[in-house]
């Protein structure tokens, strides 16, 4: 399946809805404390940045799982949000927009 963060795509399609998925990523006390410890003193918090790029690739699954369950064939303008929920815990959703492909475009309203 395609996941793109492009608007418009040069293939026909209809539209079939908005697709989301979401994490909620928690880091262990311990990390924190020694996350802590570097940020005191500069440069890369690598296990943060570790966790991040697996829930990315987790939320990214779940979105392709979600548009596969509505028949998508793309999910097109694929979007990040980010937010901080509680001390040691933040959310990161993706959303975007499933497309069937078509042999004929979609009318125009």
């Amino acid at each position: 399946m395609t996941l793109t963060t492009c608007e418009n795509i040069n293939r026909p399609c209809y539209v079939l809805g908005i697709v989301t998925a979401v994490i909620v990523l928690s880091a262990s006390v311990v990390r924190d404390t020694l996350a802590g410890v570097k940020n005191l003193a500069g440069g890369e918090l690598r296990p943060y940045s570790a966790l991040l790029e697996q829930a990315v690739q987790e939320v990214l699954r779940r979105l392709e799982a979600n548009a596969r369950g509505l028949g998508a064939d793309a999910v097109i303008g694929v979007r990040f949000s980010t937010s901080h929920i509680t001390t040691g815990a933040a959310e990161i959703l993706a959303y975007g927009t499933a497309v069937k492909f078509t042999s004929t475009p979609e009318p125009r309203p």
